[in-house]
């Protein structure tokens, strides 16, 4: 039997620096994911109230990037539940669709219960991404509500997601 791709995807996480922000703002993710490619410049993701890390992979390389907050949210969700810790993450582009989501996921939620003691976790995914849907449910995520998106991107449905901590 073999063992699952991402149970050796072991990564560190650190403050995003400014170098870490400008190779993640590089990421070019293929469609339909391409609305996952990042823009603007740096200061976000190293604005440390936005509580943005860099993952690190054992070589040391930028592997993913993770937020926890008030960034995390897409405008027009419910985000009343002051327990639940709203989480954000990516993978760089090479890492995608290689089974690792899990393994990271897990990484990240590790990360953030050390970091900020949440009752609850949430997520906020693009209701088109099945695959990232189907990861986080298999990491014990349940939907929790729906909506749409305003401004640039109106139209765009998302789902809210949960877990106990």
């Amino acid at each position: 039997m073999t063992e699952p791709a991402g149970q050796h995807f072991q990564v560190t996480f650190r403050p995003v620096t400014v170098a870490d922000a400008h190779e993640i703002l590089r990421w070019q993710y293929a469609a339909p994911y391409d609305r996952y490619n990042l823009a603007g410049d740096a200061a976000a993701l190293t604005d440390p109230a936005n509580a943005y890390f860099a993952a690190r992979d054992v070589a040391g390389e930028v592997v993913g990037f993770c937020c926890f907050g008030a960034d995390a949210r897409v405008p027009g969700g419910d985000y009343r539940d002051a327990g639940a810790l709203d989480v954000g993450l990516g993978l760089r582009p090479d890492h995608t669709g290689r089974s690792l989501g899990a393994a990271y996921i897990e990484q990240v939620l590790a990360h953030g219960r050390v970091s900020f003691a949440p009752v609850r976790f949430r997520l906020t995914v693009a209701a088109f991404n099945a695959r990232a849907i189907a990861v986080y449910a298999r990491c014990g995520f349940h939907a929790h509500s729906r909506f749409h998106k305003g401004g640039a991107l109106a139209g765009d449905e998302f789902v809210l997601l949960t877990r106990d901590a």
